[in-house]
């Protein structure tokens, strides 16, 4: 590399590990005060408009005239994604397209009349995608010499799955990427199906050893190494495969399609060798971590124990494992190598095939006699408990940060639309903005994620809106302009108090879930109320991000943050579902979420990132200037107050390809 300009856009965040002022530099925020004459009259008008018409359940098909001039277009049906027959999970939502919402009569799916405008305004602008066709899994994240570096499936040849390479792209602050070259192709008989999932170790000596999984051309699960081909260069633009691959093939007992996804290597405290784990299942179909030992990365020994089983999980892929600080003074992220001890529990996630989510449990590691770990907890044990995401996320993968001193996570947000018109658009899939994770100590039980601070940086103006009340039955909006690229803070504050006679009588009702019933659309006595964004003005199309309160028998209050897709879109060939789970709230607490509006995906976070949801939404009238957000209350007993709301409209990423 030269001395010449930088390839890319740099940022100077502040510490990685504490609050910024958001109302700093060009992140301004103008405090807004809603004339309390003009306000009664909008909140009438459009209580009215929001109880009549905008939640009713119009999810028919409507002509939708192309916006900006986009000219309609075609193409011929596809076939359903051919990842389960070649051994790993579903890639396409066509099963669930012909299940759900997307099929008519017959399971026959319902095409949308597509405008180029509406497929173009869908691309997301902070988010990281490759130039064109198909993306899924994050592979090998890790920092070198400068450069973020994310490697990623990808088809070089289609915008659906398959011919799975490695694409390769490089960052200074995770924000701003620049598109490299392939870093790895399907060229050998080890992998010549696919150059699947995989984890980067960075050694002591500075040396990057990566694992991956390749398909062979019996479509045999066997894992593989790969070194880069000139340790001087910071882009590592070349990588050199070993002669010796495969370096690991499935053990008696696993299934040839049922070995995959090994992890970044730790050190045991044990023997200062290395170990890795690698996903699996038994034939009474248990999820599974198998662990091996290795000290030079090619030769490798099978230990006589799991490093964790549990039961009716099926096969888990791309199983993640790293420590995580239980001491509320660290607010950092520990290295992968971090013995277990005092102070330290160690998180293991798992992607389950069988339903496509991403599960995680803590627990403590038994790193110096069986390579075995325990969840605290066997009642939200893997798999069965806790996920990072309840939304549409998958495949994730985390790598420890030594600049930041933290652990960042990634996830494979696919699509919910048609094969199809991911074929018209030329892409499909995007990877989530990445987050840091750590232990909440606060409760001890689950993880907290939240957007890497560097985000912020792409704050330009933005409003301030304080103590806006949200009547019963009521919607507000919001004048922030540009509404496509958000960054939304907002608390809220609640008054429970006032009805508890009726609240009392709730009791007795049956349990809510955010997946069952009518989401945003629902009334009750506590919920739902939250935000819409993504909306256009009469409400005919909107994403609502929401919390919902049920009073227990003990006078408690349990909380659930949901999200709903039902009424993103007039489009038919989607899948649209309300998202969401329970938030941890502590004695004292308001309810806070944040929202990150990119076009066509909807990531949030509530309670400190205590539970998290993203959504992919396809609008067909909530585009361009067209999209709004507003503030809502369709609980019947409650009056819901927004003591703080931040909206930034965010500027878009610096994400270009390379050129040499």
């Amino acid at each position: 590399m030269d001395g010449g300009a930088p390839l890319l856009p740099e940022t100077n965040p502040e510490s990685h590990h504490q609050q910024r002022d958001p109302a700093r530099g060009k992140r301004r925020l103008s405090t807004t005060v809603l004339p309390a004459v003009a306000s009664a009259v909008v909140l009438l008008g459009l209580a009215a408009l929001f109880l009549v018409y905008g939640f009713k359940d119009g999810e028919g098909r409507d002509d939708v005239a192309p916006t900006g001039g986009g000219g309609r277009v075609e193409v011929a049906a596809v076939a359903s994604s051919r990842g389960v027959v070649e051994g790993v999970s579903e890639k396409s939502t066509t099963p669930a397209l012909l299940l759900g919402n997307g099929a008519g009569a017959g399971g026959k799916l319902r095409d949308y009349d597509w405008t180029n405008s509406m497929l173009s305004w869908q691309r997301t602008a902070f988010h990281f995608q490759p130039p064109n066709n198909w993306m899924n899994d994050p592979n090998g994240p890790l920092y070198y010499k400068g450069y973020y570096h994310l490697f990623y499936q990808w088809n070089p040849d289609s915008a659906v799955w398959g011919n799975i390479t490695w694409g390769h792209a490089v960052s200074r602050d995770l924000i701003h990427w620049l598109d490299l070259p392939l870093a790895m192709v399907p060229d050998h008989w080890y992998d010549i199906n696919g150059v699947w999932t995989g984890s980067a170790t960075q050694l002591p000596d500075g040396r990057i050893v990566m694992l991956y999984t390749g398909a062979t051309t019996e479509s045999v699960q066997v894992q593989n190494l790969a070194e880069p081909a000139d340790p001087n260069d910071p882009l590592l633009l070349r990588w050199a495969k070993a002669e010796a691959n495969p370096v690991l093939v499935p053990p008696p007992g696993v299934g040839l399609t049922d070995f995959r996804d090994p992890t970044t290597a730790w050190r045991s405290p044990a023997d200062s060798s290395w170990r890795i784990t690698i996903g699996s299942k038994n034939p009474d179909h248990a999820g599974l971590a198998l662990v091996y030992k290795t000290d030079d990365f090619l030769n490798y020994d099978l230990l006589p124990t799991l490093l964790h089983v549990v039961s009716g999980t099926g096969m888990w892929e791309c199983v993640d494992f790293y420590p995580v600080a239980t001491d509320p003074a660290i607010q950092v992220g520990l290295e992968t190598s971090t013995p277990p001890g005092a102070g330290v529990k160690h998180v293991l996630k798992a992607s389950l095939d069988d339903d496509r989510n991403d599960y995680y449990a803590i627990g403590t590691y038994d790193g110096e006699g069986a390579d075995t770990w325990t969840p605290d907890d066997a009642d939200i044990d893997l798999g069965i408990g806790l996920r990072y995401d309840y939304g549409k996320f998958y495949a994730s993968k985390t790598f420890y940060d030594p600049v930041g001193r933290r652990r960042v996570l990634w996830g494979w947000i696919g699509e919910t639309d048609s094969e199809r018109s991911d074929i018209l658009k030329g892409w499909a899939s995007v990877q989530s903005i990445p987050r840091t994770v750590l232990l909440d100590t606060k409760t001890g039980s689950n993880l907290v994620q939240w957007p890497v601070v560097e985000v912020e940086n792409l704050r330009m103006h933005g409003k301030k809106f304080n103590d806006v009340v949200i009547s019963p039955g009521s919607v507000v909006p919001l004048d922030v302009g540009k509404a496509t690229q958000l960054d939304i803070e907002a608390v809220f504050e609640v008054d429970t108090l006032a009805t508890s006679e009726s609240i009392i009588a709730e009791t007795g009702a049956a349990a809510y879930s955010c997946d069952m019933g009518a989401g945003a659309v629902g009334r009750g006595l506590l919920g739902p109320f939250g935000l819409l964004v993504l909306a256009d003005e009469d409400l005919s199309e909107r994403t609502a991000v929401f919390f919902y309160l049920i009073r227990r028998a003990d006078g408690n209050l349990t909380t659930f943050f949901c999200q709903d897709e039902l009424r993103s879109s007039k489009a038919n060939d989607l899948v649209k579902r309300v998202y969401g789970s329970l938030v941890p709230v502590l004695d004292g607490e308001n309810l806070a979420l944040r929202i990150l509006v990119d076009h066509s995906i909807v990531e949030s976070f509530a309670q400190g990132g205590r539970t998290c949801i993203t959504s992919r939404v396809y609008p067909t009238k909530a585009i361009y200037e067209s999209a709004r957000i507003f503030l809502f209350n369709n609980a019947t007993n409650i009056q819901v107050t927004a003591k703080s709301l931040k909206i930034w409209e965010l500027n878009s990423a610096y994400i270009r390809p390379y050129t040499d």
